[in-house]
Parts: C-alpha cells; sequence; structure tokens
C-alpha cells in the first residue's frame, strides 16, 4: 500500500474518532429519547444540533467539515497511489492528515484565526496533491 492509502486510512479512523466524540458529547447533554429516537421535528422541537452546547456544536461542525475534506484528500491519495506515489505526494499526504488532526482542538476550542489556517494548510496539501498527479 502506498503511503497515501495509509495516510486515508488513518484519515477515515480520524473521522471515525470525530464521530465518536460528537455522539459522546450529545449524548451527554441530551436525553435518550432525543438522540435514540427517529428525530422527527415535531417531537424534538428544533434540530439536536441547535440543542447542545456550542462545544458540542464546533466537535458536530469539525466532524461535518471533515466529511467534506475527506472526499477531496480520498481523491488525491487514489489518484497518487495510481499516478505513482512520490516523496512530494507523500509530504502533502501527511501535512493533510497532521492538519485534520490539529483542526479538531482548533474549532472546539475556538483558536481564532488558526483554525482557518490549519484547515488552509490541509486544503493546500491535498491541492498540491492533485495537481503533482497531472504532471
Amino acid at each position: 500500500m502506498t503511503p497515501e492509502l495509509t495516510v486515508l486510512a488513518l484519515a477515515a479512523l480520524l473521522q471515525v474518532a470525530q464521530i465518536a466524540l460528537m455522539s459522546v458529547t450529545a449524548n451527554m447533554e441530551l436525553d435518550a429519547g432525543k438522540t435514540l429516537g427517529p428525530r422527527d421535528p415535531d417531537r424534538l422541537g428544533k434540530p439536536l444540533m441547535e440543542q447542545v452546547s456550542p462545544r458540542t456544536g464546533r466537535i458536530h461542525r469539525a466532524m461535518n467539515n471533515h466529511f467534506e475534506g475527506l472526499i477531496l484528500f480520498g481523491i488525491a491519495a487514489l489518484l497518487s497511489a495510481h499516478a505513482g506515489s512520490t516523496a512530494f505526494t507523500t509530504i502533502c499526504a501527511w501535512v493533510y492528515l497532521i492538519a485534520r488532526v490539529l483542526y479538531v482542538p482548533a474549532y472546539v476550542f475556538g483558536w481564532v484565526p488558526w483554525r482557518s489556517f490549519i484547515w488552509m494548510a490541509g486544503l493546500i496539501a491535498t491541492t498540491l496533491m492533485i495537481l503533482a498527479t497531472l504532471f
């Protein structure tokens, strides 16, 4: 397996960890009837994420943001594996993963403007990986 695909597997496990973190924090704040139920709007009154603390809301948004970034990174990792792994694409893959790991506490604790810089590092690394496969 190429280093980029290894990092993709680790990024997927990071996503699982973020899902677990969001689930645990939401379940600690809301009663089981809300979190285990069908979440129909008429039963909830308002969306679950509007009923949790700002911190849990940030955990939820960080998780969703990683879903979005993971799509592009998955494409980049597959392209790199197919085109041929290089030292450059391997470094970019690791930069992406490190940025995504740092992004979670940056978002949860509201590190302004560092959260945006960390997010940008991951996006730039992903973009450079994709561009590297074209040349």
